[in-house]
């Protein structure tokens, strides 16, 4: 004899099987951490969206500083002036406007009360279980060296960095010296493509957020950079190189934020985290070092040797 309940769960069997249930093990997932005892749903979201405004337009400020440094090398270097570093200045006041740790963040300008303190602790250590730091010590910082992978994110990142800073420092110099523009005209011609990377970093922003992935989207947006270099070097005409400089500068700028994800979201414990991390900006540094020298005066106009030092 079969009762309603034998008859449901023959169908949830059944749907199962066919691939029509609704509710994945992500969903899951996501549905326990966005449960909280406190605050509701929408009240939760109301936090976070107040966590991401602070900090995205904090860190905004000092990276847009930072890529208008880096700019001005290369302007100032076309014109014969010396590039002003405002970097520092920025950052040194930033420190004091950014939001502490979560577990402190109620004593940061009092941005979060006790009670949204401790929801944002609770829900990160739902998420990675690892709020609280541990005891620093030598060896419990060191120790996560030995994992190969964090040597391969910081890898990544001063790769991405070597081709980023080769591009912003040395585009007006590639479009005076390589492709023959005027000194205002290559000061001008270097914005567009960095409004062209804007759209493709918001984008790879947007879909890595919504699926859930990075990955792919590294390696996509690297494809584009790797197409527009020998476009930027070879093409026999000006509007095709400059159009090769849009493919380089957009690929590896929107693979700066996916990287910083990608190793954000894939490494747990706080001080694997922060040797993690601080591999991922020294290299990121070093590549700066490195970036600053592959494209040099005596091989242009083709800069054979750059663009081939920014394809490997």
């Amino acid at each position: 004899m079969h009762t309603e309940a034998d008859e449901k769960a023959s169908d949830d069997s059944t749907n199962s099987r066919n691939g029509l249930n609704h509710e994945t093990a992500s969903d899951s997932s996501r549905l326990a951490l966005d449960y909280d005892p406190v605050y509701s749903y929408r009240e939760q979201r109301k936090i976070i969206h107040r966590i991401d405004r602070r900090l995205v337009i904090m860190c905004g400020i000092v990276y847009c500083f930072s890529l208008i440094d880096r700019g001005n090398l290369g302007n100032a270097a076309i014109a014969g002036l010396f590039s002003l570093k405002f970097t520092c200045v920025v950052s040194f006041f930033a420190y004091f406007f950014l939001v502490d740790f979560p577990e402190k963040a109620d004593q940061s300008w009092k941005f979060l009360n006790k009670d949204e303190r401790d929801f944002v602790v609770r829900r990160i250590n739902k998420d990675r279980d690892d709020a609280i730091p541990e005891k620093f010590t030598v060896a419990r910082f060191l120790k996560p060296g030995l994992d190969i992978k964090i040597w391969i994110l910081a890898l990544i990142s001063f790769f991405i960095i070597t081709v980023t800073t080769s591009i912003s420092v040395f585009l007006p110099i590639i479009l005076r010296d390589g492709m023959g523009f005027s000194v205002a005209a290559a000061q001008c011609l270097v914005a567009p493509p960095y409004c062209f990377a804007a759209i493709l970093m918001i984008a790879s922003a947007y879909l890595g957020d919504h699926y859930h992935v990075r990955g792919p989207i590294l390696i996509f947006n690297s494809l584009i950079a790797l197409v527009g270099l020998p476009v930027m070097g070879f093409a026999s005409s000006n509007g095709a190189r400059y159009f090769g400089v849009f493919l380089v500068t957009a690929g590896t700028n929107a693979n700066i934020p996916t990287a910083l994800a990608y190793q954000a979201n894939n490494v747990r414990e706080q001080w694997k985290r922060a040797l993690t991390s601080a591999l991922f900006v020294a290299c990121g540094g070093i590549g700066g070092i490195s970036g600053g020298t592959i494209f040099r005066s005596q091989d242009a106009p083709r800069y054979v040797p750059g663009i081939s030092a920014a394809i490997a």
